[in-house]
């Protein structure tokens, strides 16, 4: 388990950040952009679980897509070094892991009639927070 005790480190406050492996990079490189918009895409998640809480089986599927989406931040911040060996298992981002998530959308997508035209971001806060969520995803 990991312990925060709080929540900033001020180790950044000159425009670079530390990587999983300590490999310091600036806040503008690509792949601190890339997990900070996993980040991005986890928070709008948790606002989706706000309005699926009385739908079990969704919200245990947003929350494990929360988790998985922990891990790929944590993938991302852990870049590969050729010849050099980490010290640990680093989280990575598996095959089963995405065909677990596109056979749950395949499966909630059953009860659907077919798309005639695309859809706009509305409907329930449910289905507005999910557009959102899907957007950021999509970046």
């Amino acid at each position: 388990m990991v312990v925060l005790n709080r929540i900033y480190t001020r180790t950044g406050d000159a425009g670079d950040t530390g990587l999983a492996t300590g490999e310091r990079v600036k806040k503008f490189d690509g792949r601190v952009a890339a997990y900070g918009d996993v980040d991005e895409a986890n928070a709008c998640v948790g606002l989706v679980r706000q309005h699926t809480a009385d739908d079990p089986a969704l919200d245990a599927i947003l929350a494990r897509v929360q988790n998985e989406l922990f891990d790929l931040g944590a993938d991302l911040a852990t870049p590969e070094r050729e010849g050099k060996p980490l010290g640990w298992e680093a989280l990575r981002v598996t095959a089963a892991q995405v065909d677990r998530l596109e056979a749950d959308i395949d499966r909630l997508n059953e009860a659907l009639s077919p798309l005639t035209s695309f859809v706009l971001p509305a409907g329930t806060a449910a289905a507005a927070a999910l557009h959102l969520a899907r957007t950021v995803c999509r970046r």
